[in-house]
């Protein structure tokens, strides 16, 4: 519980967690098929609570955020179509436990999060290049929690 994942037209992925622990566990499953997850590679630190809405692009998944304490601001990457560890990709403005998240093919928006604290924050970055994220705006209330966040590919939407 408490992973992030996404999925390409083939294969689903997912990583960090905990169990009970936080992990840097990645496994994936071929959606094609049926059976049991084959492990991927791991994460750059483990972590949980990262990023945990539909956080990838046709090609690539990214993880943001996360902890336990100290909360992260990193943010990593896999290239979906093959299998390996997973790859510095920047930093989020603001580090944090509990971001929402959600994508489009271009560009993934991480939203909220904080513990201890809610944050108001929203960072973008662009999925296919690296770098720290940007700032997107501010959501109209901090939230930390779990939130749903979702995107048709031309806007988007947050639950607190």
């Amino acid at each position: 519980a408490m992973l992030a994942a996404g999925a390409s037209t083939t294969r689903g992925v997912r990583g960090g967690g905990a169990d009970p622990n936080a992990s840097n566990v990645i496994d994936y499953i071929t959606i094609s098929s049926t059976g049991n997850a084959t492990d991927f590679g791991d994460l750059t630190l483990a972590r949980r609570y990262a990023g945990q809405n539909n956080s990838a692009s046709s090609t690539r998944m990214l993880f943001g955020g996360g902890g336990p304490s100290p909360n992260s601001d990193v943010i990593s990457y896999v290239t979906i179509a093959s299998t390996g560890n997973a790859t510095d990709f920047g930093d989020l403005t603001v580090a944090r436990i509990y971001p929402g998240g959600t994508s489009n093919s271009l560009r993934m928006v991480y939203t909220g999060g904080g513990t201890p604290g809610a944050v108001n924050t929203m960072d973008y970055v662009t999925i296919a290049s690296t770098g720290n994220a940007a700032d997107f705006g501010d959501l109209t209330a901090a939230v930390s929690g779990y939130k749903s966040s979702i995107s048709n590919g031309h806007g988007g939407l947050v639950g607190g």
